[in-house]
């Protein structure tokens, strides 16, 4: 998985590594993003990853964000994933009889059906979906952060899922249980962003073991992080 990071964008609170995948095309047809699509992978990493870079699966989304919190950015904003598929009984207000994907971001999460979010994976995708509403002018109601199955309610009914938190993400959202705050965390002289949330910090746990020179895995069947 490694060789395949090629790169990493620092953003204040968390970072966005670059993925790349070539399943996307270029720009988006003259349309501009008005929705956020949340999807859950029904997989685990690296597999799930691995599989949105391969030419034959034919799909991708813009983000993958990991249980352990990381952003990975496979497709560019302004260039269009293959995320939403074939449209089946929608229920989306907001689509107009064309290819969703074109005026959409989506935002995968690594997981199986039915899983809920990791603690670190829900604050990074709260802090991503901000950014994107944020950049793209996107309201925060249910029309504008949507889940798949409001595309595809025939083949995707359980994308992401009904552990996927709506209501507290919605809530957090609209800034009505939640305060955010940047935060710096200095360990050996090396600066690591973070944020605070209802006065809890929030920080990287791979950068801080790596930078006391330590070694992190993650354990997706259990759910563990292990310091060595």
């Amino acid at each position: 998985m490694g060789d395949r990071l090629q790169g990493v964008k620092k953003i204040s609170g968390f970072e966005v590594e670059w993925a790349g995948t070539p399943n996307c095309w270029r720009g988006r047809g003259g349309r501009v993003p008005v929705a956020i699509v949340n999807h859950i992978t029904d997989g685990l990493m690296p597999g799930c990853l691995l599989w949105m870079q391969n030419p034959q699966a034919g799909v991708s989304a813009n983000y993958l964000v990991t249980k352990d919190g990381r952003i990975l950015q496979l497709v560019k904003d302004e260039d269009t994933a293959w995320a939403n598929g074939v449209v089946n009984k929608p229920s989306w207000t907001l689509y107009d009889g064309t290819n969703p994907n074109r005026y959409t971001i989506s935002i995968e999460h690594e997981g199986m059906a039915g899983d809920q979010l990791t603690e670190s994976q829900y604050q990074a995708t709260l802090w991503l979906h901000r950014r994107l509403a944020e950049k793209y002018a996107i309201p925060l109601d249910e029309d504008h952060i949507i889940g798949h199955y409001r595309i595809d309610s025939v083949n995707r009914p359980n994308c992401p899922g009904p552990g996927f938190p709506w209501k507290r993400l919605m809530e957090d959202l609209k800034g009505e249980n939640s305060e955010m705050a940047e935060v710096r965390v200095i360990v050996k002289g090396k600066e690591i962003p973070g944020v605070i949330i209802n006065d809890r910090a929030w920080v990287p746990v791979r950068d801080i073991v790596e930078a006391l020179e330590n070694r992190v895995e993650w354990d997706g069947n259990t759910r563990t992080v292990i310091v060595s």
